[in-house]
């Protein structure tokens, strides 16, 4: 950011950019050099808001104003209206701050991303950057675990095991070398988050991987980040080349004598490798398939040794609660759900975009108070939550309250927080075909309810919509279910019955015989 010139922020993510943000900024800076305006662009990440993407802020008096979403055809009308003075125009937002969809929420994780320009060391520290860091260093190992144990934090890829109970099985394994691997292979249906903290605030994610390292005395990490992120790839790269040079990567971190380096891995495109087994195969240079458990792979992991793996948002929790203390993130959610849940609204909804709230918030808020309802106008049927395996949410479903334990009852998961939105005009039953095909296809063949489970549940499912006995497969898809969630060695083929169970009991009306 400049002096003396007025701050225009342009987001430069992934999604921002598939909009037109790159020629929106380019002519920002074209407009202003015509008018003789003295103008510094600041190419932050995407707050988050995603059906307002291209959105252009304007920091006036220390207060950024809103406009979008915003494309390059609009940009003189904007300096027509005065808007690096915040004056009105039609696509105005008002103050960013004030926007009920930001206001509302409980920022901690995210609390930089859409702020700061990511690739800018100083804005990081400025808004609280490694503080975390410095306060770890300070502490022994056991101490860092505590904290985080004590803090409620549980993996947010998916399976919500507590992050502490892990890390204390690292830090207690025997071996000379351990390591940190980051879980980045994002691939569930209606998922972003992670993306977006990689593209818009990268250094926090290398912070909680280096407070991970000294936690359990690794010296090396890896993020296993997929290829179809090539902008997030070029963004961590970047960060961390900068973290190198600042001494906050290496042989002598922040000064301290200890050591954490680390690395992108680039992953091979495989949605099992999205499971923790397979992505250490893979790392490892091997097929990515999954390992037998036991062992752990916290106590043998990558290359046989003790290994964290946590995925993106997990990881890049972790420096507010070292920065802030256990006590201040616990104060966020409920039960055994603590802290905050990071939601991806996707699909068939109005405003699509990220949401970071304390858990306790019901689904239909999220829905409703933030989603505005569907784009279609038409009623809510279904909610996928937690990715193409996880349950659909029946409408009779969406005041429970938006914790683990709260979900599982009724046999849904939350996951990685994405939420995929279905009007009245789905089709449910090609929804459970699509899980089984899904699981089909992506499966890595290593066991055989999985690999040929699915491939039968496909089968059955279209022997049902063509009217061959149709009760009878009815049953037998009901008893396939249950034997691929018994008998699946890893969550793809244990996990992809649910939602082909949730529709054979909250849409029943859809799996029958086509006429």
């Amino acid at each position: 950011m400049s002096k003396g010139k007025v701050n225009v922020f342009v987001p430069s993510d992934t999604a921002a950019r598939s909009l037109g943000s790159e020629d929106v900024a380019l002519s920002i800076e074209k407009v202003a050099l015509d008018l003789g305006k003295s103008v510094a662009i600041v190419r932050n990440g995407s707050r988050g808001l995603a059906w307002l993407e291209p959105l252009v802020e304007v920091e006036v008096d220390g207060k950024r104003h809103a406009y979008g979403p915003i494309s390059k055809d609009d940009v003189e009308g904007l300096f027509a209206v005065g808007f690096l003075e915040g004056g009105k125009h039609p696509k105005g937002l008002g103050p960013t701050e004030q926007l009920s969809y930001l206001s509302n929420q409980s920022r901690l994780t995210f609390s930089r991303v859409g702020i700061i320009d990511p690739l800018s060391l100083n804005a990081y520290q400025k808004h609280g950057g490694y503080e975390g860091l410095r306060n770890a260093l300070e502490m022994s190992c056991e101490e860092i675990v505590d904290v985080v144990t004590e803090s409620g934090l549980r993996g947010r890829g998916g399976a919500a095991f507590p992050t502490g109970i892990k890390w204390h099985t690292v830090l207690r394994a025997d071996g000379e070398q351990k390591y940190v691997t980051c879980n980045a292979d994002e691939g569930d249906s209606g998922t972003f988050a992670d993306r977006l903290i990689m593209e818009s605030d990268p250094f926090v994610l290398i912070e909680g991987m280096t407070i991970a390292g000294l936690a359990v005395k690794a010296t090396q990490g890896y993020i296993y980040l997929r290829t179809e992120y090539p902008l997030a790839i070029q963004v961590m790269n970047s960060a961390i080349q900068i973290a190198k040079s600042e001494g906050l990567l290496g042989d002598d971190v922040m000064g301290s004598g200890k050591t954490f380096n680390l690395e992108v891995r680039e992953a091979a495109g495989a949605y099992i490798c999205g499971e923790e087994t397979s992505m250490l195969e893979s790392l490892e240079g091997k097929r990515g398939i999954i390992r037998y458990r036991p062992p752990l792979p916290a106590i043998k992991g990558l290359f046989g040794s003790p290994t964290i793996v946590n995925n993106v948002i997990t990881l890049a929790t972790v420096p507010i609660i070292l920065a802030k203390g256990a006590q201040h993130y616990k104060e966020y959610g409920s039960g055994r759900s603590r802290g905050t849940l990071t939601v991806q609204l996707a699909g068939n909804i109005k405003r699509g975009g990220l949401v970071e709230i304390g858990f306790g918030k019901t689904l239909r808020e999220l829905l409703e108070d933030f989603g505005g309802g569907t784009a279609t106008g038409r009623p809510i049927r279904a909610v996928q939550a937690g990715g193409p395996l996880g349950a659909y949410v029946h409408p009779s479903q969406f005041d429970a309250p938006l914790d683990y334990e709260a979900f599982a009852e009724f046999g849904a998961m939350i996951g990685h927080g994405g939420l995929v939105v279905f009007d009245d005009t789905v089709d449910m039953a090609e929804q459970a075909r699509f899980a089984m095909e899904f699981c089909a296809v992506e499966s890595c063949g290593k066991c055989t309810p999985c690999r040929i489970g699915a491939v039968r549940g496909v089968e059955v499912i279209d022997r049902i919509l063509d009217g061959i006995d149709e009760s009878g497969n009815l049953v037998l898809l009901s008893e396939l279910c249950d034997t691929m969630i018994a008998g699946s060695l890893c969550a793809l083929g244990g996990m992809a019955p649910f939602p082909v169970q949730s529709v054979i009991k909250h849409f029943p009306e859809d799996l029958r015989a086509r006429k």
